[in-house]
């Protein structure tokens, strides 16, 4: 995290009249106006494995690169693909399933995969570049919240910690099936819901974890969160293995730039690197003003979202960004 605000400060500030979102507040996508009614959201994201399974692999990460376009408020309506694949060591038909993947969570957005690009590569990766559109006066980013408003998250927390568990055998394939339902399922219904009540702010949870985007969102706001650590939805069985110290390395990159700018009060300490550990696909993190949580949770649960978890609320800002309780 530390490494990523580094160069993004080395190298400058873009300016163009119709560029309306870009990387200074680390939104999860840039949004550029094309007219009066109509702005592109555009972003791209890849990774290695985290499942077995090449078509769960392909729509895992599908999943989490619309998520981003779904974050600003947008509707997705194309997809390219980036593969890098080492092909004289696996067979074509790995890749082919994994492409299969991607393509029914496109689908499944009702968006249209349009083309991609690949490289040989010493390891598997796959993503995809998204490009969606939404209204240039109703555009969803990390930096309205206010203060009063409430923390409503989408989907529980713990991927990182059950697919490190089974990558290290663990944890059964067949264990992970939750965990793989909430990172296939895609933030659509989250993002409607959100729009609907009004949202003031809004990110989702992905490889900085819910306390880095959750400080990402209070920076651009100019507020500080306050955050339940008892009312965070996770996953069965994610602290159970965190307890065992299974954690991806991400947490500590996450906690170590935070710094002072976390306060964890008397927080477990397994649970904060819980919160603070990379997620995958994750759900939305939304602040929403008070008299409007109730119907966003209503919405939520109409939509059967995997989550509708009250987490905390958005306080004056302190010399702490996140504070935990």
């Amino acid at each position: 995290m530390e490494l990523t605000a580094q160069v993004l400060r080395s190298l400058g500030k873009m300016s163009h009249p119709n560029l309306l979102v870009d990387a200074e507040h680390f939104d999860d996508a840039g949004v550029y106006r094309l007219n009066e009614s109509t702005a592109i959201v555009q972003t791209v994201d890849f990774f290695p494995p985290l499942v077995d399974d090449p078509f769960t692999f392909g729509r895992i990460a599908a999943s989490n690169a619309l998520s981003d376009v779904y974050a600003m408020g947008g509707t997705p309506i194309t997809a390219l693909n980036i593969v890098g694949f080492p092909d004289k060591e696996l067979p074509g038909e790995i890749l082919v399933e994994i492409l299969k993947g991607g393509q029914e969570r496109v689908a499944a957005a009702d968006a249209v995969l349009i083309g991609g690009h690949s490289v040989r590569d010493a390891e598997i990766k796959y993503g995809l570049a998204v490009t969606g559109t939404v209204h240039p006066d109703r555009i969803a980013t990390n930096g309205g919240a206010q203060v009063g408003d409430r923390l409503v998250l989408t989907k529980p927390i713990g991927s990182g910690v059950l697919t490190s568990a089974a990558k290290q055998g663990k944890l059964p394939v067949a264990d992970l099936a939750e965990a793989i339902d909430v990172m296939v399922g895609l933030n659509r219904a989250a993002a409607d819901a959100m729009m609907k009540v009004g949202a003031h702010a809004a990110t989702d949870v992905t490889g900085f974890g819910l306390l880095g985007h959750a400080f990402e969102m209070a920076t651009a706001s100019g507020v500080s969160l306050v955050i339940d650590s008892g009312s965070v939805p996770l996953l069965a069985e994610t602290m159970r293995f965190a307890s065992e110290g299974i954690l991806t390395r991400a947490h500590k990159g996450t906690l170590g730039h935070l710094g002072d700018r976390l306060a964890t009060g008397d927080v477990d300490g397994t649970l904060v690197g819980v919160l603070a550990d990379a997620q995958t696909s994750g759900g939305m993190l939304v602040a929403v003003a008070p008299d409007r949580v109730e119907e966003l949770q209503l919405e939520l649960r109409a939509s059967d979202a995997h989550a509708s978890a009250v987490i905390g609320e958005v306080v004056t800002q302190t010399s702490a960004s996140i504070l935990l309780r």
